[in-house]
C-alpha cells in the first residue's frame, strides 16, 4: 500500500547502480523499470514529479575492477556510465536526469553532509584496528578483505557482510582474513576513523519507522531485524585513495585533523547522490534552487526504489543521517525524510540465482541486440518480485511475446485498425446506435484506467500489468463477438459501430500500455495519426477521449513478431554452456582445494558434532537464504538458523536427521537466535547436508 497522496510533488529516485560493468536483468526489475512505470503514469496524471538516478562511481568494487583491468578508476567509471547510461535509455527508462556521483557538485554535497554533522559533534572519532595489507603498502577496506564468517563458517565471506548467512561483519572477526589485492594474509594495524553513532538514533528511527504501516513487509521486517540487533557505530570515513575526500579544514577554516588520506565511505556518500542530482537537475533547467522544492519542503513525496539489498541504506542510514544534518537546524534548510520505500526480492534465471562473477546472466546490451525493448519490459513486469524472489526463462519470455503480446494485444490492434482502413476508406467510421455490447466495452474502458491506475498508485506493478492486458483481452472478446466481417455485409452500421468502438479502445490501450511498453504505445499512437504523443495524453481522461468519426488512419503496421523456438532455444543453450563450464571449473578448483593446516587431536576434540532430527522449518522474513529450524537432540529442543533456503524447500527438511555443531556460542543473525551450526558439504552453488546413513538415536556423539 502507499501513503495517502496529499503531497504537492513527488521525488522518485532509483538505486545508484555501480560503475564497474555493464547491467543485466536482474538489475532492471529491483529499481528501474517498476520505477519507470510508476513515473510515466504520475506524468500521466499532470502531477509535479522529478525522476533522479546517477551512477555509483566510488565504490571498492570500482577500484577491484579498475585493478584487474589495469585503467585508473576514473576511466573505468566514465566507461561504465556510458554504458550504464546508454543500456537505461534503450530500455525506456525515463530519467528528469541521470547523474554521477563522481561529479564536482555531488563533491560539494557530501563533504557539506560530512561537516554538518562534524560541526555538530555527533560523530565519533575512533581508533581501531583494522587489516593492512604490507605488500600493497595499504589499510584494506571492507571489501578488499575476505575470510572465513564466524557465524557460518562460509570461506568466502567478504569483510562487510557475509552473504551466505547476512550477517553483517566487522571486517576483524573474519578468520584466516586473505588480502584481495594481493592475496596475501594482512596484518592488524591501528588507523583512526570517524564514526556515526547509528545507535543514538535507533529511538527515533523505530518511531519513525513504526509509523510507516503501509510500507511494505520485506521492508519493515528487515528493519525490525537490525533494530533487534541493535544499531552500532558505522565508519562514516575510510583510508581509500579513490572517493570523496574528507574536507581538510571546517567551515571556520580550522583544520581537521587526521583528514589526510580519507575519503567518505561509500555507504554513506552514494545515498546524498541522490540530492547532487537533483540540484545538477535544477542547474540544468535553468532554476538553480528548485531542487529545494522537491527535498525541504515537507509537502514532497519521497520514493526510493530498490532492491531488498538496498534496504539498509535507504530505511536506516540514508534517514539517521538526514535526521543528524536536521538537528537544530533552520527549518528552511531541513532535509525530507523518505515516504516510500517499494523494495523488490531478488530475479532469479532460470531457477538458479543471477551470477556476475559467472557471467549467468542476460546481460541487457546482448538482449537489445537480438530483441526490442518492450517484451522484455512486459515480462520483467509480468514477473516483478514485488514480495518474494522470482524467475526468469526464456521460454516463458517467448510465451509473454507470443500468447499475449502478439495474440491477444497486437492482434486485436492490428485486426481492427486493418478492418477499418479497408472497409471504411482508411477513416474512422461514424458510430450507430450503440447496443448495450458496445457500452459495456466502453465503460470496461472506464474501469480499466481507474483500476490500473489505482494499482500503480500502490505499487502494484504486476496487478497493473495485468489489468492493462485485460482490457486487450475483453476487446478481442467484443471484435470477435461481434463479427463486424459478417456485419459488414448485412449491416453495415453495426460494423461501422464495432469499429469505431474498437478505434476507441485502441487509442485508449495506446495510453494505458504507455507506462509499460512506451516503445510500442507511441508507435500505436503514430498508427492512430494523432497529434502530439501518447506520453503527453492525460490518463484521468482516457476514457472520454475520442477519436473523430472521419479521422484518417495512419500506416498500419504488426505490432508485435513472434519468436521463433529455434530463436529462443539458442538462448537456453548458451545460458546452459556457462553453467556447463563453470562447473567444470568449480569441480577441477575443488580438487585443488589445498588442505587446511593441521591441528592438534585436541582442538578437534573440543567440537561437539551432535545428531539432531528436523521437527520443523521456516523462511526468515527478510532473507533469500536463511531457514529458522527448530531442532530435537533428544535431551533438548534447539533453534538454529541456516543459510539452506536456496538448497532445499522447508517442507523437504521435516524429519530429516541432520549433524550438529552443538556447542557454538549462541548468535543473533537477522534477529533470530542460533544455537549451533548444521553441517553442510559443497559450495554456494553445490550445498548438500551432511546426514547419518540410516537413523540414529538423537543427541548421540559424532566422532
Amino acid at each position: 500500500m502507499s501513503e495517502s497522496n496529499n503531497h504537492k510533488r513527488i521525488l522518485v529516485t532509483s538505486a545508484l547502480p555501480y560503475a564497474n560493468g555493464p547491467s543485466h536483468i536482474g538489475r532492471l526489475t529491483g529499481a528501474y523499470i517498476p520505477a519507470d512505470i510508476y513515473v510515466r503514469y504520475q506524468r500521466l496524471m499532470k502531477r509535479d514529479i522529478v525522476y533522479i538516478c546517477g551512477s555509483d562511481e566510488h565504490g571498492v568494487p570500482i577500484t577491484i575492477q579498475a585493478e584487474k583491468e589495469g585503467v585508473k578508476p576514473q576511466q573505468l567509471v566514465d566507461r561504465y556510465h556510458a554504458m550504464i547510461l546508454d543500456e537505461f535509455t534503450r530500455m525506456g527508462i525515463s530519467f528528469d536526469h541521470y547523474s554521477r556521483t563522481s561529479a564536482p557538485i555531488h563533491y560539494e554535497t557530501a563533504q557539506d553532509f560530512f561537516l554538518e554533522v562534524y560541526e555538530k559533534g555527533i560523530l565519533k572519532k575512533k581508533t581501531q584496528q583494522q587489516w593492512y595489507d604490507e605488500k600493497a603498502a595499504m589499510f584494506l577496506s571492507d571489501r578488499y578483505v575476505e575470510g572465513t564468517c564466524p557465524i557460518c563458517q562460509n570461506p568466502e565471506a567478504r569483510g562487510d557482510q557475509c552473504e551466505k548467512c547476512g550477517t553483517y561483519l566487522d571486517q576483524m572477526q573474519l578468520i584466516n582474513p586473505k588480502s584481495k589485492v594481493t592475496g596475501t594474509a594482512p596484518v592488524a594495524r591501528e588507523t583512526t576513523h570517524w564514526y556515526l553513532p547509528l545507535g543514538d538514533f535507533q529511538p527515533a528511527l523505530e518511531k519513525w519507522i513504526g509509523e510507516k504501516t503501509h510500507w511494505k513487509d520485506n521492508v519493515l521486517n528487515y528493519c525490525k531485524g537490525w533494530f533487534q540487533q541493535k544499531l552500532e557505530d558505522r565508519a562514516y570515513t575510510r583510508d581509500l585513495e579513490w572517493g570523496v575526500p574528507v574536507p581538510k579544514t571546517d567551515r571556520k577554516g580550522n583544520p581537521i585533523e587526521g583528514a589526510e588520506r580519507k575519503v567518505i565511505y561509500v555507504w554513506f556518500e552514494a545515498v546524498l547522490g541522490y540530492i547532487s542530482a537533483t540540484k545538477e537537475w535544477a542547474k540544468k533547467i535553468g532554476q538553480a534552487e528548485r531542487w529545494r522544492d522537491y527535498w525541504q519542503k515537507e509537502d514532497t513525496k519521497l520514493v526510493h526504489f530498490i532492491g531488498k539489498d538496498n534496504i539498509v541504506f535507504h530505511a536506516i542510514i540514508f534517514p539517521a543521517i538526514t535526521i543528524a544534518y536536521n538537528q537544530n537546524h533552520r527549518k528552511d534548510d531541513t532535509y525530507v525524510l523518505v515516504s516510500e520505500i517499494p523494495a523488490c526480492e531478488f530475479l532469479n534465471l532460470e531457477g538458479a540465482k543471477l551470477s556476475t562473477s559467472r557471467n549467468y546472466a542476460v546481460w541487457v546490451k546482448d538482449y537489445l541486440e537480438k530483441f526490442p525493448p518492450d517484451p522484455l519490459r512486459y515480462t520483467l513486469t509480468s514477473i516483478l518480485p514485488e514480495s518474494k524472489d522470482s524467475d526468469f526463462s526464456w521460454k516463458d519470455f517467448q510465451a509473454k511475446n507470443n500468447s499475449e503480446l502478439a495474440d491477444i494485444l497486437g492482434n486485436f490492434i492490428n485486426r481492427s485498425l486493418t478492418f477499418t482502413v479497408k472497409n471504411f476508406d482508411n477513416k474512422v467510421p461514424a458510430p450507430g446506435t450503440f447496443a448495450q455490447a458496445d457500452l459495456d466495452m466502453l465503460s470496461e474502458i472506464k474501469q480499466a484506467q481507474k483500476e490500473t491506475g489505482e494499482f500503480i498508485e500502490h505499487f502494484r506493478f504486476r496487478d497493473a500489468c495485468k489489468r492493462f492486458m485485460d482490457l486487450a483481452r475483453a476487446a478481442n472478446k467484443y471484435f470477435n463477438d461481434s463479427e463486424p466481417w459478417k456485419k459488414i455485409k448485412t449491416d453495415r452500421e453495426q460494423c461501422a459501430t464495432t469499429l469505431y468502438v474498437s478505434v476507441q479502445i485502441v487509442r485508449a490501450l495506446a495510453v494505458v500500455m504507455l507506462p509499460f511498453i512506451p516503445f510500442t504505445a507511441e508507435r500505436v499512437w503514430r498508427m492512430l495519426n494523432l497529434p502530439g504523443r501518447a506520453e503527453d495524453q492525460d490518463w484521468s481522461k482516457i476514457a472520454e477521449s475520442t477519436v473523430e468519426s472521419g479521422h484518417s488512419l495512419g500506416n498500419i503496421e504488426i505490432v508485435f513478431t513472434k519468436i521463433d523456438d529455434d530463436v529462443i532455444q539458442k538462448e537456453v543453450d548458451l545460458l546452459n554452456a556457462t553453467i556447463e563450464k563453470k562447473a567444470a571449473e568449480t569441480a577441477a578448483a575443488t580438487k585443488a582445494e589445498p588442505v587446511k593446516p593441521a591441528i592438534p587431536v585436541d582442538d578437534f576434540m573440543k567440537i561437539d558434532l551432535r545428531s539432531a532430527t528436523v521437527l520443523h522449518a521456516e523462511k526468515i522474513k527478510g532473507s533469500s537464504k536463511l531457514l529458522r529450524l527448530e531442532l530435537d537432540l533428544g535431551y533438548e529442543k534447539r533453534q538454529v538458523v541456516s543459510g539452506l533456503a536456496k538448497f532445499y524447500k522447508p517442507d523437504e527438511l521435516i524429519g530429516k536427521q541432520i549433524i550438529l555443531v552443538a556447542n557454538l556460542k549462541p548468535a543473533v543473525i537477522y534477529g533470530v537466535e542460533s544455537n549451533g551450526m548444521v553441517l553442510t558439504a559443497g559450495n554456494d552453488e553445490t550445498l548438500k547436508l551432511l546426514m547419518p546413513e540410516r537413523n540414529i538415536p538423537n543427541g548421540l556423539r559424532v566422532s
